[in-house]
């Protein structure tokens, strides 16, 4: 049979302090003994897909850049 689980005052406000601000993703409690021994919070960041957009955009053009400074011997600028 399981222990029934000990929470005080001081793990109720870890737990609420690791899920407070938590836009994405999860919060593990580890339990043993009957007892909170841990706390993992995993936050993941998400972007909206204007933003990989821009930033596939800006990775081709530095590509284009090295590879045509390389074969020329000059740098090339790019105004946009």
């Amino acid at each position: 049979m399981a222990k029934p689980l000990e929470v005080d005052e001081q793990w109720l406000e870890r737990i609420a302090d690791q899920v407070s601000g938590l836009s994405y993703g999860h919060v593990t409690i580890t339990v043993h003994d009957g007892r909170i021994v841990q706390i993992d919070r995993t936050e993941r960041t998400r972007f909206d897909a204007s933003s990989q957009k821009q930033q596939a955009a800006s990775d081709s053009i530095q590509q284009v850049k090295h590879r045509e400074g390389q074969s020329t011997g000059e740098s090339l600028r790019i105004v946009q």
